[in-house]
């Protein structure tokens, strides 16, 4: 077996370690809560939102401290790339999706400023400690400007968080240890998936001579993107809408926040000048689509999603 296919096979083999880290991490941590007392629409916006991005923030912090900084920004690009064009568009062609205005009038904006963060603070040509520092902050406070409005949501959007959280998990009041083990199996998982996915995506690149942003930005991205994806489509089936854009939207703040925050707290990140005149104004750019097409009626229809998924297509082949 040659080496090349030895790496991919490390790399296709890591994504599927991490995918289901990351499935039973969310699994078990959503029961667990629950039994705890949790309400099912603090699980979802804490739990689920951070299992699903817990991927990309093992990959990125791995490559962080492995001295790859390029792997761990374009990482972050590439899933919300990903997220937005391909994961909320696909899901849209599967089935229209009808979404709340709170999520365009405050969720889109939020994720629109957050990303454009990016700029002030890299513009020195990387993210030092107190740039890390300053991200978390900005996750703190996102996390309890979420908290403090929970009450505030209408109803249907409260129902959907108890009726996708109970099918989904089957949430229960009891503590159940299986759920610790599947909690402690998933971030094994994770840890494992991803120092292969850093160590396969890194040979990769250097055998087919491509940058490691590169790299970060196709195939770690997607994979990593994948309980995203997961998550988008259950919901979208059960039309259950609000969940499937508010998780993408969500994930988005988060990657950006919290891990290029934790990244560049544990190894502050020098990368790619390219990453602030390519793959940030991508990134911005299909963000910023994504505003007129929700205001559209407030639903995304199949043709949208279609708009979309060209989008992203076509950006990451500008990219390449």
């Amino acid at each position: 077996m040659s080496a090349l296919i030895f790496d991919i096979l490390l790399l296709v083999g890591g994504i599927g370690v991490l995918y289901f880290g990351a499935e039973w991490l969310v699994r078990g941590s959503a029961r667990l809560a629950a039994s705890l007392g949790v309400s099912p629409i603090v699980v979802g916006l804490t739990v689920v939102s951070f299992g699903t991005s817990a991927p990309e923030l093992v990959v990125a912090t791995m490559a962080a401290l492995g001295g790859k900084p390029d792997l761990a920004v374009g990482n972050v690009m590439g899933s919300n790339l990903a997220n937005i064009g391909l994961i909320l568009g696909l899901t849209a062609v599967v089935r229209p999706l009808d979404v709340a205005t709170r999520v365009v009038r405050r969720e889109v904006p939020i994720m629109l400023l957050v990303t454009a963060l990016i700029y002030p603070l890299a513009w020195d040509g990387g993210l030092s400690r107190v740039d890390g520092f300053i991200f978390l902050g900005v996750l703190v406070a996102y996390l309890l400007f979420v908290f403090r409005t929970v009450d505030e949501e209408v109803p249907e959007i409260l129902d959907e968080y108890q009726e996708f959280m109970e099918a989904a998990d089957k949430l229960e009041r009891n503590v159940d240890w299986r759920d610790l083990g599947l909690v402690l199996a998933g971030s094994g998982g994770l840890v494992l998936g991803g120092r292969a996915i850093v160590e396969g995506a890194l040979a990769v690149a250097s055998s087919l001579n491509i940058s490691e942003v590169v790299i970060g930005l196709t195939v770690v991205a997607v994979g990593t993107s994948l309980p995203e994806l997961a998550t988008a489509l259950v919901a979208a089936m059960r039309r259950e809408a609000d969940l499937a854009v508010g998780n993408v939207i969500g994930s988005n703040i988060f990657n950006v926040a919290a891990i290029l925050g934790t990244a560049s707290v544990l190894a502050p990140l020098d990368f790619s000048p390219t990453v602030l005149t390519r793959e940030l104004p991508a990134v911005l750019i299909l963000s910023v689509l994504v505003f007129p097409l929700l205001r559209t009626e407030w639903r995304i229809q199949r043709w949208e999603g279609a708009l979309l998924l060209g989008s992203y297509l076509g950006i990451g082949f500008w990219l390449l």
